[in-house]
C-alpha cells in the first residue's frame, strides 16, 4: 500500500527571480562583446549554458492550489505529495499529478432493491466525501472518482436490504429510522472506500419510496393501519369516559343501577362515544324496565 508523504519543495518565487536574474546578467555580457570578435564566442560559452540550465530549472516549478495535492513522480516511482499552496519548486524531472482535497458531493441513481421484507422499493442517497490521502486515491485505485460512485450505490443497496421499509414497534425500518440507518451507510460506505484513501463526510437518504407496482397496496395497507390505531385509540378513550361515569354517579349517589342497567348503559355510552356519525335519541315513554 502507497501511503502518503509530505515533500512540499522549495519555494518556486525565489527560484524564478534566480534564473531571471541570470538570464539578464548572461544577455548583459553577451551584449558588451557584442561588436568584438569574440561575440560568437561569448554568446556560446555564457548565453547558451544559462539559456538551457534555466529552462531546465524552471521545468521544476509547478503551482499549487488551496485544497490541493500534487502527487509526485521521478520516472514511475512515488516520492511525495505538495500541499502547500503557492508557486513551488522540485526536482525538474518529476511529474506532478493534480489530486484535488476540495469536499465533493454527488447523488447516487434511484435503485430498485427488495427490503429485508421482500417489497420492492426505490432509494437514493446523497455523499459527501473528500479525498485524505492523495496516494492511496492515485496508486491504489484505477479512478478514485468512478470508485467512489459505484461502491456508494453498492452500500447503499446492501444496507437497504437489510430493513424494512415500514417495521414493527422496537424494530428499525428505512422510514421511521432514517437518520439512524444513513450513519450506518456512511460507515459501510467508509469501509469499503479504506484502500481509496477518501473520507466520507456524510450519507442521507434523499429518495425512498415504494415502488410503483406495489405502491398502491402499500397506501392502503397504510392507511388501514392508520385507521385500526385510530379505532385503538378511540375505543380506549370511550372505555375511559364509561368509568368515569359510572364512578361518578355512584360517587354522588345520583342512581342506583343494578348490572342490568349498568351493562345498558355503557353499551349506550361505547355507541355514541366510539360511533361514525352522531347518535338518534330514542325517547322512552314508559318505565325504565319496559
Amino acid at each position: 500500500m502507497v501511503i502518503e508523504k509530505q515533500r512540499p519543495g522549495l519555494p518556486g518565487l525565489p527560484v524564478l527571480v534566480l534564473v531571471l536574474g541570470a538570464w539578464a546578467w548572461a544577455a548583459m555580457q553577451v551584449t558588451q562583446v557584442a561588436d568584438g570578435p569574440d561575440a560568437a564566442a561569448a554568446f556560446f560559452k555564457m548565453a547558451v549554458p544559462v539559456g538551457v540550465l534555466g529552462v531546465l530549472i524552471l521545468k521544476g516549478l509547478f503551482m499549487v492550489q488551496p485544497n490541493e495535492s500534487k502527487v509526485l513522480q521521478l520516472f514511475g516511482h512515488y516520492v511525495g505529495s505538495a500541499r502547500i499552496a503557492g508557486l513551488r519548486w522540485s526536482n525538474p524531472f518529476y511529474t506532478a499529478i493534480r489530486v484535488s482535497l476540495r469536499t465533493r458531493n454527488f447523488e447516487t441513481k434511484h435503485s430498485k432493491v427488495n427490503d429485508a421484507d421482500g417489497n420492492p422499493i426505490e432509494i437514493g442517497a446523497v455523499v459527501v466525501w473528500q479525498v485524505r490521502d492523495s496516494a492511496e486515491a492515485t496508486f491504489e485505485v484505477d479512478n478514485y472518482e468512478n470508485f467512489v460512485h459505484v461502491q456508494s450505490e453498492a452500500a447503499l443497496r446492501q444496507i437497504a436490504s437489510r430493513y424494512p421499509y415500514d417495521g414493527s414497534e422496537g424494530k428499525d425500518s428505512l422510514r421511521a429510522n432514517a437518520s439512524i440507518i444513513a450513519d450506518h451507510l456512511k460507515d459501510e460506505i467508509q469501509e469499503r472506500l479504506a484502500r481509496a484513501g477518501v473520507k466520507i463526510i456524510e450519507a442521507r437518504f434523499s429518495h425512498m419510496a415504494y415502488a410503483p407496482e406495489i405502491a398502491s397496496a402499500m397506501l392502503q395497507r397504510q392507511q388501514a393501519s392508520a385507521m385500526v390505531a385510530a379505532r385503538r385509540q378511540i375505543v380506549e378513550g370511550a372505555v375511559g369516559m364509561v368509568q368515569d361515569a359510572l364512578a361518578q354517579l355512584s360517587h354522588h349517589n345520583i342512581v342506583q343501577l343494578d348490572e342490568e342497567r349498568k351493562a345498558q348503559m355503557v353499551c349506550n355510552l361505547l355507541v355514541v362515544l366510539c360511533g361514525d356519525r352522531g347518535a338518534q335519541p330514542v325517547v322512552n315513554a314508559g318505565s325504565n324496565y319496559q
